[in-house]
């Protein structure tokens, strides 16, 4: 039990030498990830559309 707690006293000790991001930093952050993700996602649909067309056109 006392490892327990000595464990997590260390860890609220690490946690406040965390540096948090700022809400405007974490808005532009989930901005760009949202961004990259939706871009990638389009990307590989859009290039998963043209292998499967090219496909049907060859076995066509």
């Amino acid at each position: 039990m006392k490892r327990m707690i000595n464990f997590l006293r260390a860890v609220v000790r690490e946690m406040k030498k965390v540096s948090w991001p700022k809400r405007k930093e974490l808005t532009r952050y989930t901005i760009t990830v949202l961004a990259t993700v939706t871009f990638v996602a389009v990307f590989f649909a859009v290039i998963d559309l043209g292998i499967s067309e090219l496909i049907r056109f060859v076995i066509e």
